[in-house]
């Protein structure tokens, strides 16, 4: 059988989530086309040809460009037996399948999309067939293959790491784990694994470093929910990693509180290559991280902060700065921490407009007070709309996000953009009290962090223009003439 497997957007990293399928399938006996319409141009002729059209779906943005592309590829191909995969795809599935999707996979996809081609080889199961009735989340502890790169395009056209001294570092992608052990309300894990942990054993994910090495890594990212959900399997694969390759270097997402909790081994991160530790912070209110369930306080973000200092560690902080609950005030105290801390250069300025994203299936439902406040789902745009009670926060989530695309497109410094935004949080009062606000506290910092060439988003809901400006890459035209 003829598979293919489509990637609308990862981020910039060459997707591992159609690698690691691509060298199963190819094991089953397929033939494996992969794209990655981020970087490449959805061609007509693996369409045509494909049997099976599997589409994935990590990420809220991936997902909607995902949907559009349904139309066109059912247009080309009447018979392919169409799926969806990845976070996305199991609390979309009513949705999708309404737009004539026949199979939706969520957690552990490998064996479900293995085991679909068995069952479409064995039944010559099509677009006509009834509704895949596999299971849609399957949890189990698999024994992964090797991820097989080829097709993709070559790790050089993908984002690349920005060093403070000038050049940049070609930047692979890896996963050591999936699935996360906590249960934070907004996260989009949640829904699917809920609370599950699973491990890529350390053989197979040293080994795909060692081909991305091949390949012209010269920096790896850890995509691991979090790196230290297992800290002993996530320390192993970095010790051999520095044995074999002493000058790579890597970056890993680890929460506060597991910073906390195995503070001890932070010295071993330094030590063997990491450039930075990227912590979704979300708050510097205790009130917003309790309804988050975020499992660490303020003071537990300044203490990760001072251990980062004191180790000689840059940590990313990242944000989800406009919640339903967020103040004016409380805008500004998270600007007002980020300048005393000096981390100024350690967020990017798009961190301090995102507003919070709620999907379908969102643990945040569960919340009265959410509930009274989102509009109907909004299955177009796959989420439950909201606005502030403040229309001020509304306006000003707007003007920062437009600060932030400015400041990349003019190529201000994170500085000169920070007090912009500062300044616009200061201007939504009247004057006299204005003129007091835009006092922004004298900051320094310890000089440029290494940023990668595209921006990083998370739990966030993009408006039509940032929509826009993430797609900006996304090429769904043919060779032969545009789909849309």
């Amino acid at each position: 059988m003829k598979v293919l497997l489509i990637s609308t957007y990862e981020l910039g990293h060459q997707p591992f989530g159609l690698a690691s399928p691509a060298a199963w399938l190819r094991a089953a006996g397929a033939t494996v086309t992969c794209l990655d319409l981020s970087r490449e141009p959805l061609r007509e002729q693996p369409i045509r040809e494909a049997d099976l059209v599997c589409f994935y779906v990590p990420m809220h943005t991936a997902t909607r460009l995902a949907v559009q592309l349904i139309e066109p590829v059912r247009r080309l191909n009447s018979r392919a037996h169409l799926c969806f995969y990845g976070l996305y795809a199991p609390v979309n599935e009513s949705y999708l399948r309404g737009l004539g999707v026949s199979s939706v996979f969520g957690g552990e996809f490998e064996q479900s999309l293995a085991d679909l081609l068995r069952r479409l080889s064995e039944n010559g199961n099509g677009a006509g067939s009834p509704k895949d009735s596999g299971p849609v989340i399957s949890l189990e502890r698999l024994n992964f293959a090797v991820p097989d790169r080829s097709g993709l395009p070559p790790l050089d056209q993908y984002a690349h790491l920005l060093m403070p001294e000038g050049g940049f570092r070609v930047a692979g992608y890896t996963e050591a784990s999936r699935g996360c052990k906590h249960l934070c309300r907004h996260c989009p894990i949640v829904p699917v694994y809920n609370g599950a942990f699973r491990i890529v054993q350390r053989d197979v994910v040293i080994e795909d470093i060692r081909r991305q090495v091949d390949l012209g890594a010269q920096h790896i990212t850890f995509g691991d929910p979090d790196f230290f959900n297992g800290p002993a399997h996530a320390l192993a694969i970095v010790g051999q990693l520095h044995g074999e390759f002493a000058r790579l270097s890597y970056d890993v997402t680890i929460k506060i509180e597991h910073l906390l909790r195995h503070s001890e081994h932070l010295e071993t991160l330094r030590d063997t290559g990491c450039l930075f530790v990227t912590s979704a912070v979300e708050s510097v209110d205790d009130a917003v991280l309790a309804r988050l369930d975020k499992g660490h306080t303020r003071a537990d973000f300044l203490a990760v902060v001072a251990r980062f200092r004191e180790l000689g560690l840059v940590l990313h902080p990242t944000f989800v700065p406009f919640t339903p609950w967020t103040t004016l005030a409380g805008y500004r105290d998270l600007l007002a921490v980020i300048a005393d801390q000096q981390f100024v250069e350690n967020v990017a300025p798009i961190q301090l407009g995102i507003r919070l994203l709620i999907p379908a299936g969102s643990r945040l439902l569960e919340l009265g007070e959410i509930r009274e406040t989102v509009g109907p789902f909004d299955a177009a745009a796959l989420i439950y709309p909201w606005r502030h009670a403040d229309p001020r926060m509304d306006l000003l989530a707007g003007r920062v996000q437009g600060l932030a695309a400015e400041g990349d497109k003019l190529k201000r410094s994170r500085a000169e953009t920070f007090a912009r935004i500062w300044r616009a949080a200061s201007e939504l009062d009247d004057a006299e009290d204005a003129a007091a606000l835009w006092q922004i506290p004298a900051f320094s910092s310890s000089g440029p962090i290494p940023p990668f060439t595209e921006p990083w988003y998370c739990c966030a809901e993009p408006t039509a223009d940032q929509f826009v400006s993430i797609a900006g890459s996304f090429r769904p035209q043919a060779q032969t003439g545009a789909f849309f």
